[in-house]
């Protein structure tokens, strides 16, 4: 079965997919990472009046005009102002009052004088030298208007956004509802890290690897336990899980082999097949299906070709089911540090370092492996029918 191209993949899906409409309030200590559900606009000025950038006096600044060493001009100092306090005072002809950083602005100044300008004798302040109306002062709303668009919706909330909140009075925000994602890994190969390790077995990577993608999208993570070769019992497992489900990720049993079970499953779920192969290398078996309106993609059960076509199929979709305002994949050009000596026959993802604009390849890329994906942090897109790539070539890659 000749396979479709990654990006017609990722449309069919994207087609099939119902965004999440539901949302939840919740406190901005638990919005990291969620979608925001509404425009937010800001309710007050920010900052919330004029003040001092600085520790220093707060003056007129027509009172200082031909101040010089040789004539300081001489201010009475009425008060001090500190962050946190409201000026009492207006002020007058030749009065300064000393203020410190943060602190609102006592009506009439229009400058502020820092204080390693100035000479303190007592309760007077000379300054030496004339300021400009308006030197060192921050106006009220000057980073902020009120009512003005801060954060649209839909998107990512970040520390950010979240200490932008903060600043604004908001203590909650509105909030798409997590993502739920199925996990499932099949193979009688498998066993469950922590228990002893038995002759054939290799302990199941792909469950606890994808889990932990899922809750740095934001997303909440519904593990099944890893099944065996059995379809029978694989079909029941779905159609048990399904109902509590966004979407179900499964892994291994996608290839051509005879323990390869999830086309079977796919006959006994009574499910539609979208699609079986993409045009890319690792990760070419990747299994979408439709079952009544849910979504189930069985990605391969190598560990770097299961993320492969997780970060580059699964992560767009879910990203769009969740209401994200952003695209994936995220994709920039860099150049290629040391050679890639293989050819391309297919599409090809190998596991790169981007530092810089520079591509670091590490030693080894077989599907199979995923420890070289440690210290790496993306995708290096190889074209078809790509020979050698020589060192200094510029490459296409993929973020993580």
């Amino acid at each position: 079965m000749i396979g479709i191209e990654l990006e017609q993949a990722v449309e069919l899906l994207s087609n099939k997919i119902n965004l999440i409409e539901d949302y939840e309030e919740v406190e901005l200590e638990q919005a990291l990472g969620r979608n925001l559900v509404e425009d937010f606009y800001a309710p007050i000025y920010q900052p919330p009046f004029n003040r001092s950038p600085l520790d220093g006096i707060a003056v007129r600044a027509q009172d200082t005009v031909g101040a010089n060493t040789d004539h300081p001009k001489t201010f009475k100092i009425i008060e001090t102002v500190f962050a946190g306090m409201a000026s009492q005072k207006r002020l007058g002809m030749g009065q300064a009052v000393r203020i410190m950083t943060g602190a609102p602005l006592p009506e009439g100044s229009d400058a502020v004088i820092r204080q390693e300008e100035v000479v303190f004798k007592g309760e007077e302040a000379m300054v030496q030298k004339s300021v400009s109306p308006y030197s060192n002062y921050c106006y009220k709303g000057e980073d902020i208007q009120k009512g003005q668009l801060l954060i649209e919706k839909c998107t990512t909330l970040t520390a950010i956004h979240l200490g932008v909140l903060a600043s604004m009075g908001c203590n909650k925000v509105r909030v798409r509802r997590q993502l739920r994602v199925g996990l499932m890994s099949t193979g009688d190969e498998l066993i469950k890290p922590g228990l002893p390790l038995e002759e054939g077995k290799i302990y199941n990577a792909n469950t606890t690897l994808l889990a932990a993608r899922l809750k740095e999208l934001g997303m909440i993570p519904l593990i099944i336990e890893a099944q065996q070769d059995d379809p029978d019992h694989v079909a029941r497992k779905i159609k048990e899980m399904i109902p509590q489900l966004d979407i179900l990720l499964t892994t291994g049993g996608v290839s051509v082999g005879q323990k390869d079970i999830m086309h079977e499953v796919i006959l006994k779920l009574q499910a539609t097949r979208l699609f079986w192969k993409v045009n890319m290398q690792p990760g070419t078996p990747i299994l979408a299906m439709e079952l009544g309106e849910q979504l189930i993609l069985s990605l391969s059960g190598n560990p770097f070709a299961a993320l492969a076509t997780f970060e580059c199929i699964a992560r767009p979709v879910l990203g769009k089911m969740s209401g994200q305002s952003y695209v994936y994949p995220v994709k920039a050009e860099g150049v290629l540090k040391g050679a890639f000596n293989k050819v391309s026959k297919k599409r090809r993802m190998i596991r790169g370092l981007y530092e810089e604009g520079d591509v670091t390849i590490p030693y080894e890329h077989a599907s199979g492996v995923l420890s070289s994906m440690i210290g790496c942090n993306c995708l290096i897109d190889i074209e078809a029918d790509t020979p050698n790539i020589l060192e200094g070539t510029k490459v296409k890659v993929i973020k993580l």
